[in-house]
């Protein structure tokens, strides 16, 4: 983009200045609409995600056997919901703002396998090439019982082809384990800004890890052009595929049952608000997208985003969406939140799901540490920085009375409302490594 374009945009959207300055912003969509509307812009619907949720129902006999940490959950990768009272608190007087309702964190954080939300994604791309490999080949049928897969014939089979996939950190921790658990040869390419201890936990289960200098985008199309040279080479693509994306939706119809068995409410008078970190939008996309298929028009997706990374909400602000990227405007997509360092979002992602996210905002890397190390001291839960981009959007529908109005939420609805803090990943990380972070939080 030529800098005469950029100041045309800066002129049309006057939300890019403080962008430009690194300025933490909230910004709700005007053009929200209800999911009748806009779920044909999805191009999936609901018969997709009970494909996908059948799909990881066969698997669950082998997942058990090959991660025997998945056998409480009988093979099924799953996190709990818990409440966070006393952060509620702090965050009321820290703000000076009461969030009405109730406050609520979901420990993707926790999952087993990967210890992030990539592992609902992630793993489920891996499951669904792995399947329909050995479909092809007549190994498997989908009465079977999957345990089988969890043999030396299968690992033999699967050894004859690679899978190659781009990654900040997370993605590749969750594709690399379960297609180096199959059999697979895997290669993760990675931007060098991703954390060590991924990297290192990816070489120890026998996955190629490969850096670059550059961003995440570098990585990406590093991964996919040697996908092209290899016909056995299946490249998994953060950006556009609807596998991935479905193996997030998943989350959504699994929440309601949670929240079912806990006896929380979710209808005109109940609003839920789910607060989604964001990179390039795969996960928070797919998880938004079942959410609303299960809950309908009343719960309210918010993408959270670091203020160096924020290309979804740059993409959907401007309408332009993989057109551009941050860098463009000068923002040199440097963050703390490595799993968000992201500088164009997802085409795919921002066109589908443009009209059924109610809102975007940004947050420094200080206040993510900040409230890590809060949540940490109050609540006794561990995570990693990008994991807590979610934690203020609460206050940001609180203190936002033209989306309350243009919404109809009264007070009675606000206070009968639930808050739902996505925590993405940090489960699996090293003592040290938290040791660091909570430090950097000043705790």
């Amino acid at each position: 983009m030529t800098k005469a374009n950029i100041e045309a945009l800066i002129k049309q959207f006057p939300l890019l200045a403080p962008l430009i300055d690194l300025k933490e912003v909230c910004w709700f969509n005007p053009n929200i609409t209800s999911l009748a509307e806009g779920l044909p812009y999805v191009g999936l619907d609901e018969k997709d995600i009970q494909a996908a949720s059948e799909r990881l129902a066969r698997f669950a006999p082998y997942l058990m056997k090959a991660f025997p940490e998945t056998e409480a959950s009988h093979g099924i990768i799953e996190s709990s919901v818990v409440d966070v009272p006393k952060m509620k608190v702090r965050l009321d007087q820290q703000y000076d703002t009461p969030i009405l309702g109730r406050l609520m964190l979901k420990k993707d954080s926790h999952l087993p396998i990967s210890g992030s939300i990539k592992a609902r994604g992630g793993i489920y791309e891996v499951l669904t090439h792995a399947e329909k490999l050995a479909f092809e080949a007549g190994l498997l049928c989908e009465t079977d019982d999957y345990s089988k897969l969890f043999s030396n014939e299968f690992r033999q089979f699967f050894k004859q082809y690679s899978i190659a996939v781009g990654s900040t950190g997370n993605l590749g921790m969750s594709i690399g384990i379960m297609s180096a658990k199959l059999g697979f040869s895997v290669s993760v390419h990675m931007s060098s800004d991703a954390r060590e201890w991924k990297k290192n936990k990816l070489r120890s289960h026998g996955v190629k890890v490969v850096e670059y200098q550059q961003d995440y985008g570098v990585a990406v199309e590093q991964g996919r052009k040697e996908a092209e040279q290899d016909p056995n080479c299946f490249f998994i693509d953060d950006e556009n595929s609807q596998t991935l994306f479905l193996g997030y939706s998943v989350a959504g119809e699994r929440l309601k049952q949670q929240f079912d068995d806990l006896g929380i409410v979710v209808d005109e008078q109940h609003p839920l608000f789910v607060y989604l970190p964001c990179g390039v939008g795969g996960g928070p996309g797919g998880v938004a997208f079942g959410l609303k298929v299960a809950f309908g028009d009343h719960v309210h997706c918010i993408f959270a985003e670091p203020t160096h990374s924020p290309c979804m909400l740059l993409g959907v602000h401007t309408g332009l969406h993989d057109e551009i990227a941050v860098q463009d405007l000068g923002i040199d997509n440097m963050t703390a939140a490595d799993g968000l360092a992201v500088g164009r979002a997802s085409g795919f992602v921002g066109r589908a799901m443009e009209r059924l996210i109610d809102g975007f905002y940004t947050i420094d890397d200080a206040r993510m540490y900040h409230h890590l190390g809060e949540l940490s001291e109050l609540e006794g839960i561990n995570l990693e920085p990008s994991a807590l981009a979610g934690m203020v959007g609460a206050v940001h529908v609180s203190n936002n009375h033209a989306y309350q109005s243009q919404m109809q939420f009264d007070e009675e609805k606000l206070r009968n409302a639930t808050h739902l803090v996505w925590a993405t990943g940090g489960g699996m990380v090293p003592e040290d490594e938290m040791a660091a972070y909570l430090k950097k939080s000043g705790r």
